[in-house]
Order: structure tokens, then sequence, then C-alpha cells
């Protein structure tokens, strides 16, 4: 897919228009008023490879087929993604299957699984690991101006996380420009997502840039390096195995990214600081939205 520079658009963007990845529910408040909000829906999506059940995942439901690529790659099945022959998603039994050319057999790796500090049933696999060993992420340029332009668009941009909160963004950048939005309620599968979507599109990850909502934890970061893209940035803070495994593989990690402030601990060689923080305007420190915090 050829990206051009001077399309302003998303390539991707949340659709917070489909009626099916929420619904408004009535309650009441703290003073006993009627009030009807939206909240996202939540479903299973069970991911084969080949014949074999890998994963069963809790979904909004969105880009199923992405969603299971970018799994699968991300912990290291698919070899080489030019294997895989068909994707085949199935709406009634909520079931995608990810068939490749060579046989597979990952009985031994799935007993190793373990559960993760992700929400929504995230998980990692014990060799998960040996997916960084001899990694090197390509070089690359991070120019502050493009975090403050970043922050800005994706905070404004119509979302699910604007309109009934309880939900994770990945959007995939270039520069200043974001490219592709996804959410679900775990970070790890709006990030599953950008992978398969890049994959399945043929996008290169050496001149992007990741931007999560949530925190920047080890499962974001090795997934973040797997994919090859050399900067990771969010708006939330960090785990302390994140920034161990980031400065590790030489990913640049941007923390707290709110109005003019952010924190870098790692990669900080790429930064290039040329916008003056005082000249962007800053976030409050309490920033209401609607609907609520993710």
């Amino acid at each position: 897919m050829t990206i051009r520079d001077d399309d302003p658009h998303y390539l991707v963007a949340p659709d917070i228009s489909r009626a099916d990845l929420a619904r408004r529910v009535t309650g009441t408040d703290h003073t006993g008023q009627t009030q009807d909000i939206s909240v996202v829906e939540e479903r299973p999506l069970t991911i084969y490879l080949n014949s074999q059940e890998i994963v069963t995942a809790m979904t909004i439901g969105d880009y199923p087929e992405e969603l299971a690529l970018g799994f699968l790659a991300n912990q290291g099945m698919l070899k080489d993604a030019g294997d895989v022959t068909a994707i085949d998603y199935d709406a009634e039994i909520q079931t995608v299957v990810v068939r490749t050319a060579r046989p597979t057999d990952y009985e031994e790796k799935l007993k190793k699984k373990t559960r993760t500090s992700g929400c929504a049933v995230g998980t990692v696999f014990g060799d998960m690991m040996e997916g960084l060993e001899g990694l090197t992420l390509p070089p690359a340029t991070l120019r502050t101006s493009w975090l403050y332009a970043l922050s800005h668009k994706i905070n404004r941009t119509p979302s699910l996380y604007l309109e009934a909160g309880a939900i994770h963004g990945t959007v995939l950048c270039q520069g200043d420009r974001p490219l592709v939005y996804m959410e679900d309620v775990g970070r790890h599968n709006a990030v599953d997502k950008v992978a398969g979507w890049m994959i399945r599109n043929n996008v290169g990850a050496a001149d992007k840039i990741l931007y999560t909502t949530g925190r920047l934890t080890s499962e974001m970061v090795i997934k973040t390096a797997i994919m090859g893209i050399p900067v990771l940035a969010s708006r939330s803070g960090f785990t302390a195995w994140g920034v161990d495994i980031a400065r590790q593989v030489g990913l640049t990690a941007i923390g707290r990214l709110r109005g003019r402030r952010f924190i870098c601990l790692s990669g900080e060689d790429r930064l290039v600081r040329d916008a003056a923080p005082g000249a962007v305007r800053d976030e409050p420190a309490k920033n209401a939205r609607k609907g609520g915090r993710a």
C-alpha cells in the first residue's frame, strides 16, 4: 500500500456509527437521576491456526481478521506472513481460522502460556522473548513537534474511547500524521489489529510510530519491537519491566504524553527537540472526557 504524504485523513479510523460496537444503557447517577450512557460491547473471538485452537480473546468485534493475523504474528507463530494462504472469518460462531502453507503444531508452546497484566485475557507465551534475540530496531528520528501534533489530533478524533470509555486505542503514525486507529477492550488486541493491518497491506515499520492510550507494559513493548516499529508513545505510564525491555532492544519509549508534557525512559538518542514546550497548550491535570475514562 502506498501512503501519500499529503493525505490528511486516516486510512482506518474508529467507526462510532456502528451500532454493534456499543449500546445505550440506562442507570441512575449519584443524585438518583436517570442517565443513559454508551457502553462498549464485549464478545469472544476464537482464533485457530490451521486446525489448532490457539486462544479465545474478548474483543469488541471489529477487524477480526486483522486481530487474528496480528496476534499470531506477534506471538511468533507466523514465521513468514507470506506463508498465509487464507483467513476465514465466521461471524455466526465468532471464529477466525488463519491457514498457512506449512504445517503448524504449537501444542508444547501453548502449555507454556501465562496470563499477563494486560486486561481482557491478554496472553504472552513463555518463549515470546525469543523473538527479541538478535533483534535490531531501525534508526529513526522522532521530532517533539510530531509528538505534540499527534497527541492533539488523536485525542480529538471521534472514537469509542471518547464516546463510552472502558476501551483502549492504538494508532499507527508516520511523522506527525496518524494513519490507522484501532480500538478494543484490551490494549494488546488493539495493537494486534494494527499489526494485522500492516501485514495485510504490506506496510513497512521502519519509519512508523505506535501511539497507545494504555500503559507501556512488557507485552506492549515486546509486540512493538517484534513489529519492527522503533518508537512507542503513550498517554499513560510505564512498568519497570517494560522500560527494561525497551532499553534492551533500543526502543524509544515515550510516556505520560499529555499537552506539553512527556517523559522518555528509553531511546532518547532518537529525539529531536524542535518544538518549544512553552508554545504548546498544556492539558488540564484532570481532563474530563465524555463517558468517563478508559
